[in-house]
């Protein structure tokens, strides 16, 4: 599989980045400054460069940019990544004195993107921690994926299939990116809590 990540020089997208070459796809990570993009690529043996670039002609393109980026981003890379299926992996957050929360009442980021870019879109791996999934091993997991298009759903849940030990399960349509989204907080929580690197299994499915 061709993917190019949007946004990959983050701590998210180099891992992601690390996983995927690990398990043998071309990889491309973007940026919008294109010699940090191309240092960044070096370092994880991938290619690199702008992200309006990168995204031609990849199967999937995976924007991993931070949760207040994600909207104006998923903007200005519409006309570049046309029919190109696009998982979303941003979850956004806020921080009071009794813990994370999620910070997008109402619609998710993932369904505010499938407004702004002309291709289906995905969601997913938001249970999936950067510093998991960079590490040495492919975290003991199992990845959630959730969309409306059956093209781009597949394609979602092959890529998360291959970055974690253990499954990646179809969580339905779009409309469930919220939970998903939320879920990410909850997990944050718990690692605060219980100093911890808390992650996700399914039991009882075959």
């Amino acid at each position: 599989m061709r993917v190019a990540i949007a946004g990959g020089t983050g701590d998210f997208g180099r891992a992601l980045a690390k996983r995927l070459r690990v398990a043998g796809d071309e990889v491309s990570i973007g940026s919008r400054d294109a010699a940090r993009a191309r240092e960044v690529a070096a370092e994880l043996g991938v290619e690199g460069g702008l992200n309006q670039e990168v995204v031609r002609g990849a199967d999937l393109v995976v924007l991993a940019v931070n949760a207040d980026a994600t909207l104006q981003t998923a903007h200005s890379l519409a006309r570049a990544t046309g029919a190109t299926p696009l998982l979303c992996v941003a979850s956004e957050l806020r921080f009071t004195d009794r813990g994370a929360r999620p910070g997008h009442e109402g619609q998710s980021l993932a369904e505010l993107v499938a407004a702004a870019v002309p291709g289906p879109v995905a969601a997913g791996l938001h249970s999936l921690a950067a510093s998991t999934l960079g590490a040495h091993r492919a975290p003991d997991e199992d990845a959630l994926v959730c969309g409306d298009d059956a093209a781009a759903k597949e394609l979602s849940l092959e890529l998360a299939a291959r970055v974690v030990a253990g499954r990646a399960f179809d969580a339905g349509p779009l409309t469930s990116a919220r939970a998903l989204e939320g879920l990410t907080a909850v997990i944050v929580n718990l690692n605060r809590r219980y100093k911890g690197h808390a992650g996700i299994r399914v039991t009882g499915l075959r």
